[in-house]
């Protein structure tokens, strides 16, 4: 077992070689935002669309625009807004009248990297328009349907404090989203290098560093990485922690009203395996579980109104299961 995680190992530091080059080149444009970047390569690499919730003036959108600019990969900013309609997005047929056939047009989801920008604030109708898109990697418009080219990835934003005008986001689509993040406000140190960077005379532009076919080489090199039975049993148990507290001598049971889904499983094993590959680790430990594990559940854990009567988060909740499951 030694040797075969050592074979492993040189795989991944062969494979990996390509992270810090990328990270290179989009901190040439975005000044820290450590934790948003390298979540936003997680998702990369595991194939998972990304939520991303943050106030105005966070570099979200062009922290995406960045990462697009890096892959030479196809991006879309899509603006949500009250008025969207379904076809708006996806495409839809027009009739032509000379040959009296409806013709395709292809929508802005026809791209490799989308950004749905402030995505609570398009109607029901929309939101799922782009379940199909974002689940089945396809696109049906009329009677034909369309496969979406790899690698498609969909990062939405949305603003936690202004909720006029503003649509909940169904649970079905918010579970679809591998990692919802919360990006937080830079350092002072951060700042002053913003004031200077983006008040220059020349504004920084990244430029493709890589290629689609390195993304999916690394997406193969993931599924290899080694992670151990004491692993998956440990992010088993964090999974059945927030469906049944008690069984793990959490008291938390009264403020939970829906544990996360098996999808959660799935996600957190996956998501854990590329922390390790981004680190240069051909294998997995309790650590980068811990590490990954609230961006995994925040979403999925629905919390009870009594919850929110004592003013407890999601996350206030995830940190109690994770202080409350032994680590292997």
């Amino acid at each position: 077992m030694h040797q075969e995680i050592e074979i492993i190992q040189q795989k991944i530091s062969a494979g990996s070689e390509f992270v810090p080059k990328l990270t290179s080149e989009i901190a040439k444009v975005i000044v820290g935002q450590k934790y948003l970047v390298n979540r936003m390569l997680v998702g990369l690499l595991c194939n998972g669309h990304i939520l991303i919730e943050g106030v105005p003036g966070l570099a979200k959108t062009l922290a995406v625009k960045t990462l697009s600019d890096c892959i030479r990969t196809k991006f879309q900013r899509i603006q949500f807004t009250p008025d969207l309609l379904p076809a708006d997005l996806v495409g839809t047929l027009i009739y032509n009248p000379r040959e009296g056939i409806f013709t395709t047009r292809r929508g802005p989801i026809f791209a490799n990297i989308i950004l749905a920008d402030e995505i609570n604030r398009a109607p029901a109708k929309v939101q799922s328009a782009l379940l199909e898109s974002m689940q089945e990697r396809q696109v049906t418009i009329g009677e034909e349907t369309f496969a979406l080219k790899e690698p498609f990835l969909v990062l939405a934003t949305q603003n936690p404090i202004e909720q006029e005008g503003t649509y909940p986001l169904p649970e079905a689509q918010v579970d679809r989203f591998m990692l919802k993040l919360k990006v937080e406000y830079p350092s002072f140190e951060e700042e002053m290098e913003i004031q200077d960077r983006m008040t220059a005379s020349e504004l920084p532009v990244a430029e493709p560093v890589i290629e689609p076919t390195t993304l999916f080489e690394g997406r193969k090199l993931i599924k290899e990485i080694y992670i151990d039975q004491k692993v998956k049993e440990y992010i088993a148990n964090i999974v059945f922690a927030t469906r049944t507290p008690k069984e793990y001598g959490i008291d938390i049971d009264a403020l939970i009203a829906y544990g996360a889904s098996p999808r959660a499983t799935i996600y957190l094993n996956l998501a854990s395996r590329a922390n390790a590959f981004l680190n240069g680790r051909g294998y997995v430990t309790p650590e980068d579980v811990k590490s990954i594990g609230m961006d995994v559940l925040r979403h999925r854990v629905i919390i009870s109104y009594e919850a929110e009567a004592e003013e407890l988060t999601s996350d206030d909740i995830i940190t109690k299961v994770f202080d409350g499951v032994e680590v292997p």
